[in-house]
């Protein structure tokens, strides 16, 4: 007997968090999927390093202007009918970009692809915060990011495997119709706004907060929202020019998908220890700030590497410092965020993620012409450490709640 989402039994915690990390894992996997081979797509349609640059740059753009908006509108509409919106545009966008001929066309796609990858990461993040207790907060963020890295490591893989055996094109259509066919799984298996009050903890059912009151009140929120900034501007290198630059050291598609897929192997089974030590540890901002250094230091190196085995072997230690970083500061954010106003805070979480990335993509697109590889990855690297001593000053005096 089939049931309407009003009537729908209620599910376990465990069941709901099995849902949205299920979803999420397969949503990163189908976007991911196109996401190192549209640089070099671009580069075989004509388009110049600054071009890939902003290529990058207008598609990380949309994320992070649009993600606090939408994340704030969920605090009022609910999750999942913005997730379902949200997937079904970045499924459009992958049907269009195979019918691109330009590199100001490929842009104006990305433009799309980042406004319907918007609604989904924060308001997935937002009903994680929503069903999880304090105690459980790390651990949660541990399987949510590690189904999300699960996907970032497995879709990269074969979207080089798929480039490499069916062309570009082909690539981009598989990708959307994955990605259209979350977008109607996601309305049947998303809880809704019923279902997901009647599994929320009862510290978390207050009203949506207003805008000025959180963003003037809570130093330590803008703290994580910086250390966000300053891991994800690495983190934008990383992803728009290592590819560009494992192809000059003379690696192949497949090498390129596979330096990606053990990054992001390594951020995903990191993930879920690092969970334990943020709710081991009672300030969760100590291991989210070595995590910080640690992503420093290893962008910076990345430009001197000259073979496959150095830049596999940096690609690791980058996924396994993020997986320190992010996840504490998942956790964070949270338990300092007011329930009433954790769209908001997730929503300020994943702008800062995207300009950050996007940041990071447009400065190395304007350094890379003049001063190289090397010099502008080491570059990246500072800019990722001058956002720690901020971040620890903000959240230093925050006292965690009694878990």
């Amino acid at each position: 007997m089939s049931h309407s989402p009003s009537s729908r039994p209620p599910r376990s915690l465990a069941a709901l968090l099995l849902v949205i990390c299920g979803l999420a894992g397969a949503s990163y996997f189908a976007s991911y999927m196109r996401l190192p081979v549209v640089p070099l797509f671009a580069r075989e349609l004509g388009g110049t390093a600054r071009e890939v640059g902003l290529i990058n740059s207008a598609f990380l753009l949309m994320l992070g202007v649009l993600s606090f908006p939408l994340g704030l509108l969920s605090d009022r509409l609910g999750r999942t009918p913005l997730v379902a919106a949200g997937l079904l545009l970045a499924g459009v966008s992958g049907v269009l970009l195979a019918q691109t001929a330009s590199v100001p066309q490929v842009m104006a796609v990305s433009l799309l692809f980042g406004l319907g990858l918007a609604a989904v990461g924060p308001n997935l993040m937002s009903a994680v915060a929503d069903l999880s207790p304090l105690d459980y907060l790390g651990r949660a963020y541990g399987w949510y990011t590690t189904a999300i890295y699960a996907g970032m490591s497995l879709g990269p893989a074969m979207g080089g495997w798929l480039a490499a055996r069916l062309g570009y094109r082909p690539l981009f259509l598989i990708s959307a119709g994955l990605t259209l066919a979350l977008a109607a799984l996601s309305l049947i298996l998303l809880p809704g706004r019923e279902e997901l009050r009647r599994s929320t903890p009862p510290a978390a059912e207050t009203p949506p907060l207003r805008v000025g009151g959180i963003l003037r009140r809570h130093g330590p929120l803008w703290g994580c929202w910086l250390a966000s900034l300053g891991a994800c501007y690495g983190l934008g290198a990383f992803v728009t020019f290592s590819p560009l630059h494992a192809q000059d050291r003379g690696l192949s598609l497949k090498a390129i998908g596979v330096v990606f897929a053990l990054q992001a192997a390594a951020s995903a089974l990191s993930r879920l220890p690092c969970g334990r030590l943020s709710d081991a540890v009672r300030r969760r901002w100590i291991p989210a700030a070595l995590g910080l250094g640690a992503i420093a230091v290893s962008i910076a190196l990345i430009g001197l590497t000259q073979s496959f085995a150095q830049l596999a072997g940096l690609a690791l230690a980058l996924g396994v410092a993020m997986g320190l970083a992010f996840t504490s500061i998942g956790a964070l954010i949270a338990e300092v965020a007011p329930p009433g106003g954790r769209g908001l805070a997730m929503g300020g979480y994943n702008a800062s993620l995207y300009l950050g990335m996007m940041l990071g993509a447009l400065g190395m697109g304007l350094t890379v012409g003049p001063l190289g590889m090397a010099v502008s990855f080491g570059l990246t690297g500072l800019a990722v450490a001058a956002s720690a001593p901020g971040f620890i000053l903000l959240v230093r005096s925050f006292t965690p709640p009694d878990r």
